[in-house]
């Protein structure tokens, strides 16, 4: 068998943690495996990178934080390399040029295009275990470009699709995917497997397990995918297609915390007037979320947006630059902002859940201020402050502990 594993960065945090993961990677191998392992950078790596560019610019341009940042990986796969080699096994480490990870030119935010697998397929074929830089890639250009936070998840899937191979094991600090976040709901409960179409909403509303173009990556090909913990031999939960076990109203709560709101105040109410404020966002390589546009008294409209934090400065000096085109009154933005979502293929046949989820907002005296919903999902916009409260409570509406729990029970009578 071929296994693609990919290990976070709090599984590689220190020498100790390190040689865990080696033994770990050597067990697979001995068991007769091929293996292919995508590795993160170090614990706080990334954020200590950030902070050093800071210190030094406060604004610095996205291609050189590309630069500066995927030394972390390159640290990770060099030191794994040599923890390999001490206990006896033999490795590769190859960063994305070596590689040949090709990708969009976008900095901090690229997708991969194309993988060229001959480097590795070469090096396995020597018996080799091949260690991969996860989070980056090149563009056309040459330049180094990486996937965005979280983006070695990406790496690994997008790598188990271009080599075929028979399993892709996302590694990290938890033991699968939770019906929350465990940090912030005591009672969230591991589910033994999920959907894609789950996990993807999942994951792009803040669920921090994995990246959620790794899911669309896994999605399109089909890959085998389960999360799984490197502290552990747990199980972990498979992300599939087809989930056997009868559909739950809902199967998870996410939140995300890293949200702008934006305001466009007193437009003039015309035909096209929605369309210029996107097609500049989408200029500006700004991805949008919710968005609820409103009529005044006036016969001026307002047109309201939530996007990522590390896009306001971005989004506010685009708008800025073309207030008096876009006929805005005033340009308003919010920081103090949330996303609280509820994610449940069992919601489409379900009547009645979304009035059990504003009930949930209602009980914890919690304002709501936007809201999304799909046929799999409902997202409201909410105070960063009120998160917290509101999981537990949107949690302990569905009891989705209590719902796991039986259904466990019910699997092993």
């Amino acid at each position: 068998m071929l296994i693609v594993q990919k290990y976070g960065g709090s599984s590689v945090a220190n020498a100790e943690r390190v040689f865990n993961v080696a033994k770990r990677i050597m067990r697979t191998r001995m068991e007769g495996n091929d293996v292919v392992v995508v590795l993160s950078a170090q614990g706080k790596t990334t954020d200590g990178l950030i902070a050093k560019a800071k210190e030094i610019n406060a604004k610095p341009s996205r291609r050189e934080m590309d630069m500066l940042l995927s030394t972390g990986e390159q640290q990770s796969v060099a030191l794994m390399a040599m923890a390999i080699s001490a206990i006896g096994g033999r490795a590769v480490s190859l960063n994305a040029a070596q590689v040949g990870i090709e990708t969009t030119n976008t900095y901090s935010n690229a997708r991969i295009r194309h993988i060229n697998t001959e480097r590795i397929e070469n090096e396995l074929d020597e018996g080799s275990i091949v260690l991969v830089t996860g989070f980056q890639g090149v563009n056309a250009i040459g330049d180094t470009t990486t996937l965005g936070r979280g983006g070695s998840d990406t790496s690994a899937v997008a790598l188990a699709a271009a080599l075929n191979a028979d399993m892709c094991e996302i590694y990290t600090d938890v033991e699968g995917v939770y019906t929350a976040d465990p940090r912030v709901v005591p009672d969230a409960v591991k589910l033994d497997e999920i959907s894609y179409d789950e996990m993807l909403e999942l994951a792009s509303l803040g669920a921090k397990v994995l990246h959620s173009r790794s899911v669309e990556v896994a999605k399109k090909y089909n890959v085998k995918l389960v999360v799984r913990s490197s502290m552990s031999e747990a199980e972990g939960t498979e992300v599939k297609e087809d989930v056997k076990m009868e559909r739950m109203l809902v199967s998870g709560v996410a939140a995300d915390k890293k949200v702008s709101r934006i305001s466009i105040m007193g437009i003039n109410d015309e035909p096209g007037k929605a369309f210029e404020v996107f097609s500049l966002m989408a200029k500006e390589k700004v991805s949008v979320d919710i968005i609820l546009q409103s009529t005044g008294a006036d016969g001026k409209q307002n047109i309201s947006f939530t996007i990522g934090e590390d896009d306001l400065d971005i989004a506010l000096k685009a708008l800025e630059k073309n207030k008096e085109r876009l006929t805005a009154r005033e340009i308003v933005h919010d920081e103090n902002t949330a996303k609280l979502s509820i994610v449940g293929a069992g919601m489409a046949t379900n009547p009645g859940v979304a009035a059990m989820f504003f009930e949930a907002m209602y009980d914890a005296g919690v304002n709501i201020q936007m809201i999304s919903t799909s046929e799999i999902k409902i997202t409201v916009l909410i105070a960063k402050d009120d998160v917290d409260a509101a999981m537990v409570a949107v949690h302990d509406k569905f009891k989705m502990a209590s719902v796991n729990m039986r259904k466990a029970a019910d699997t092993e009578e």
